[in-house]
C-alpha cells in the first residue's frame, strides 16, 4: 500500500471505469493490469485458453467484469490482505464462483477489512475465509499456464509473490524505486529486506516486476538503482 490516494472516487460506489492496460501478451496468454480504489491499487487479470485468474480485487468494476466474460474464473488470489487489495473479494467471488486462496498468516488481515478500510475512511465488505491456503513451493495455475509460489513477508506477515516465466506479479514488496511501506500492522522493515534480497533478487535482472501500486519495473534496474536497496 502506499499512501496515494484518487480522491476523485466516491469511494462508497463502484467505480463505472478504471484505467487499465495489456501490459504483457505470449500466444494465448495476457495479463491485464487495473487501476482501481481510491488507493490507485494495481489489480491483474491473466488470461489464458479460455481461463482467468484475478489477482487482488481492490474493488469490482465494469471493466474487470467486462474483461472475465467468456472466461471462466476458478481462482482469486489475494497477494497480501490490506484493504486495497482484497476490497473486492466479496463481490467477485459472489460473480465467479472461484475460490479465494492466500497465505494462512494473512488471515487476521483479510477478517479485518471493514475495520481497515474505516482507518481510511473507505468502506469495505467483510470478505469471505478462504478456500484454502498457499505457501513457499506451492503453484497456482490458469489455463495452460503455472506460477510459483515464494513467500515475501515484511510490508505484511503473509506476504506472498507469484513468479512466472520472465516476469513476477509482486504485490507491494517492491516499487519502481521505492519498496512497501513497513508501518501498518503486521509490518517489519528488516523482514521486507531479507524478502526483496532472497525472494525477488534471486530472480534474473531482465524479470519484470508487475507490482501492487505504479508502474512496472525490472529486478535488474531495481538492483541496481532503487534508492532502498543499492548495496543490499
Amino acid at each position: 500500500m502506499r499512501l496515494t490516494v484518487r480522491t476523485e472516487v466516491d469511494p462508497g460506489k463502484r467505480a463505472p471505469v478504471a484505467s487499465y492496460k495489456l501490459v504483457y501478451s505470449r500466444g494465448a496468454m495476457e495479463i491485464l493490469c487495473f487501476e482501481m480504489t481510491p488507493f490507485v491499487e494495481n489489480c491483474y487479470v491473466v488470461r489464458d485458453s479460455g481461463e482467468a485468474l484475478i489477482i487482488d480485487p481492490g474493488e469490482v468494476t465494469t471493466e474487470l467484469l467486462d474483461a472475465i466474460k467468456g472466461y471462466t474464473v476458478k481462482t482469486v488470489v489475494n497477494t497480501h490482505c490490506h484493504c486495497d487489495h482484497c476490497g473486492g473479494n466479496a463481490e467477485i467471488l459472489q460473480i465467479t464462483g472461484a475460490e479465494l486462496i492466500c497465505h494462512k498468516d494473512e488471515l487476521g488481515l483479510l477478517r479485518a477489512l471493514p475495520q481497515q478500510g474505516m482507518m481510511f475512511g473507505v468502506p469495505f465488505d467483510p470478505s469471505p475465509e478462504p478456500d484454502r491456503f498457499i505457501k513457499e513451493g506451492d503453484t497456482v495455475s490458469v489455463g495452460n499456464i503455472t506460477f510459483g509460489v515464494r513467500e515475501a513477508p515484511g510490508h505484511s506477515p503473509g506476504h506472498i509473490v507469484l513468479v512466472g516465466d520472465g516476469f513476477v506479479i509482486s504485490g507491494d514488496v517492491l516499487f519502481a524505486g521505492s519498496i512497501g511501506r513497513t508501518d501498518l500492522p503486521g509490518g517489519n522493515y528488516s523482514q521486507l529486506i531479507h524478502s526483496i534480497k532472497t525472494k525477488l533478487f534471486t530472480l534474473p535482472d531482465e524479470t519484470v516486476v508487475y507490482n501492487g501500486h505504479g508502474p512496472s519495473t525490472t529486478i535488474g534496474i531495481e538492483r541496481r538503482s532503487n534508492p532502498f536497496l543499492v548495496g543490499v
